[in-house]
């Protein structure tokens, strides 16, 4: 990488903060709490898996300005019980409101997360630029001790927009009294953080854990966060 990159701009989700792996922690407790076998829910990974699948689609969707942050906690869960079977006047009402209470408690953040962030910070200037909600962001963040690394935490429910939109990257930048020669975003989602900070006209790692063909469009890519090690 140049030697003229000064800041580096991570997303918190899903690139740092082990979103995957917190949300089953917060949902197999949850299963039990609301003893969802005798629902009709046959295991705990089944209503994770197609969790999971929904609550992405529906990011993909807030991410793109499609659906708004009430319709996103709205439809996750009803639509994944629906899903599985079990009746409207069955789906629990506080399930909801019980998972965003207990999943921004959870700490687990991705394999190296600490010893990368403590290398680069003494390095560069360190900043998020989130698409979460503003409440859990600064849990998680405060939680998982992450706020010593970061001189500023950047989030979409602030500036009013979201990534991929431009303008939250030129905030993001003149927060940081940044150029965008100087500048980088490192993140996992094509079209939030790599093609939107492409677009605005900086340069972008896209980290892809799950090693995903890498599409031609994109210029870097990492597997795993130590590889920032070899390129700064």
């Amino acid at each position: 990488m140049e030697n003229t990159i000064k800041h580096i701009f991570f997303d918190l989700d899903h690139t740092i903060w082990d979103f995957d792996r917190n949300a089953q922690e917060a949902l197999l407790e949850l299963y039990d709490k609301y003893d969802l076998n005798s629902l009709g829910v046959s295991s705990a990974q089944q209503f994770i898996e197609l969790y999971t699948v929904n609550n992405h689609a529906l990011w993909a969707l807030y991410h793109n300005g499609k659906i708004d942050k009430e319709t996103l906690r709205e439809q996750r869960f009803k639509k994944t019980f629906l899903e599985l079977g079990i009746k409207p006047e069955l789906i629990p009402n506080e399930f909801e409101q019980d998972y965003v209470r207990i999943s921004p408690y959870k700490t687990n953040l991705f394999d190296g997360a600490p010893k990368v962030l403590n290398y680069l910070q003494r390095k560069y200037q360190l900043h998020i630029i989130s698409n979460g909600f503003k409440e859990t962001t600064l849990t998680k963040m405060s939680v998982s001790k992450l706020n010593p690394y970061f001189k500023n935490v950047i989030i979409s429910e602030d500036v009013g927009v979201n990534k991929p939109d431009k303008a939250i990257f030129e905030y993001a930048l003149n927060k940081a009294s940044a150029f965008k020669h100087e500048s980088i975003m490192i993140g996992d989602s094509l079209e939030a953080d790599i093609r939107g900070a492409q677009d605005f006209g900086i340069k972008a790692i896209f980290f892809n854990p799950a090693n995903i063909e890498k599409p031609a469009d994109v210029n870097w890519q990492i597997n795993h966060l130590e590889e920032l090690l070899l390129h700064f």
